[in-house]
């Protein structure tokens, strides 16, 4: 699960959503609807307008029951519209209906349902495990070595290929293993466990990919800051940002953030992103080198009295609002419990910088590493430490899929069954 960041879409939704809505246009939505966005934070009111939007279209009306996929789908459909705000007008019944779906939604006020779960769920980055199939090669089961070395999507892909076709597909993934590593013929562990970390990416890239061009306003395949900072924000003159929005402040205080972040991401220092650079800007979770940006963003986000410290009512204001007069429920007092017990490792009751990482950023099993030595080990035949295109073709169906091995791996699920 992704860190959560001031941009992230509270519904779920991955990439980053920024660049939708500009201030200028944010501010325009909200003096032509009569009802307030909801309470919660400002970040709530940009996720109502963001949604409003792609549903106010009623050819596209199912989209609502799709929040996952809609940065993306509305990154799409915005840049015919951004320019042309005076006919968001005439969308103001449907915008005011997802106000009232929103508003409906449990926790939509800032109070999570009675069982809602851990404290942090939306900012703890938790490593997702490399396939959600059992580990079962003792009964010729390899579906998740074939999810852990191509990712789920593309195994799907290879149970569908002839073994003769599955093969010279993998025999080009070996080829490719080793020109991204030392090109000497072989496929060591370090290059195996580069491929798995890869291919479970995918979807990071993707996300990338599909915001690029709305970044890459010049086209020299590169993002500067100032391409990105007026696709998000919105062309303005020296000394004049945000003069025509409400929030001015707010705004501007994103914007330094941003630009914070961004100056962290680009590690050559020339003000120009390559993709895994803007990778890093939009998923800085992922990067080590931005693990610091992640913790201060954190803490910036909780540290309401600007102590420096999370302290435990700090804690849990992140996630529980008390209404008055209401008893507190039994899972706040847990949380508090948990605070106590497990993220104040020092035991001073409140949280440093440190802490917050350790909670945020918990340490984790390298999984990629895990998997390239188990195939590794599996394929070595010669016990060498590194393996061979001979070896690997010679374990193919451990690594991939076919037509045959799908249908012998259903033929052993459903003898399990009988």
């Amino acid at each position: 699960m992704r860190h959560v960041s001031l941009w992230d879409h509270p519904l779920g939704a991955p990439g980053h959503t920024q660049e939708i809505l500009t201030p200028h246009l944010i501010s325009l939505l909200k003096k032509s609807l009569p009802l307030p966005p909801p309470p919660s934070t400002f970040l709530d009111s940009k996720t109502w307008l963001l949604g409003a939007i792609s549903v106010s279209c009623p050819s596209l009306s199912s989209s609502i029951l799709l929040f996952p996929s809609l940065p993306f789908f509305v990154r799409s459909l915005i840049p015919s519209f951004l320019h042309r705000p005076q006919e968001l007008m005439m969308w103001r019944p449907s915008l005011l209906l997802l106000l009232l779906l929103l508003l409906l939604r449990p926790g939509a006020q800032g109070k999570p349902p009675p069982d809602a779960g851990p404290h942090g769920q939306g900012r703890v980055h938790q490593e997702a495990p490399l396939s959600e199939a059992a580990h079962d090669d003792a009964h010729g089961n390899f579906q998740y070595d074939h999810e852990a070395f191509l990712g789920k999507e593309v195994a799907k892909e290879f149970d569908q290929l002839t073994p003769e076709e599955s093969q010279a597909r993998l025999g080009r993934i070996v080829d490719r293993m080793d020109r991204a590593g030392d090109g000497d013929g072989w496929v060591s562990l370090a290059e195996l466990r580069a491929w798995i970390a890869h291919t479970q990416q995918r979807h990071i890239r993707d996300s990338v990919s599909a915001a690029w061009d709305t970044y890459d306003t010049d086209r020299d395949g590169r993002v500067g800051w100032e391409e990105l900072r007026n696709a998000t924000y919105g062309h303005y003159a020296p000394g004049e940002e945000f003069h025509d929005v409400e929030d001015a402040e707010t705004y501007s205080k994103m914007l330094a953030r941003d630009e914070r972040r961004f100056r962290v991401a680009d590690q050559d220092g020339d003000s120009m992103a390559t993709r895994e650079e803007l990778t890093a800007f939009l998923h800085p979770e992922e990067f080590p080198h931005m693990r610091d940006i992640v913790i201060a963003e954190t803490l910036e986000d909780l540290d309401k009295n600007r102590d420096g410290y999370v302290q435990v009512e700090e804690y849990i204001a992140d996630l529980y609002t008390q209404q008055p007069g209401e008893e507190e429920p039994a899972w706040v007092q847990t949380e508090r419990q948990q605070f106590r017990d497990f993220r104040d490792l020092n035991k001073d009751g409140r949280l440093d910088g440190s802490e917050v990482g350790h909670w945020v950023l918990p340490p984790a099993q390298d999984q990629p590493l895990v998997e390239a030595n188990h195939l590794l080990h599996e394929s070595d035949s010669d016990k060498d430490g590194r393996l061979s295109k001979a070896e690997i073709l010679g374990n193919w169906n451990m690594f991939v899929g076919s037509q045959a091995t799908n249908y012998g791996e259903d033929l052993t699920r459903h003898h399990d069954e009988l």
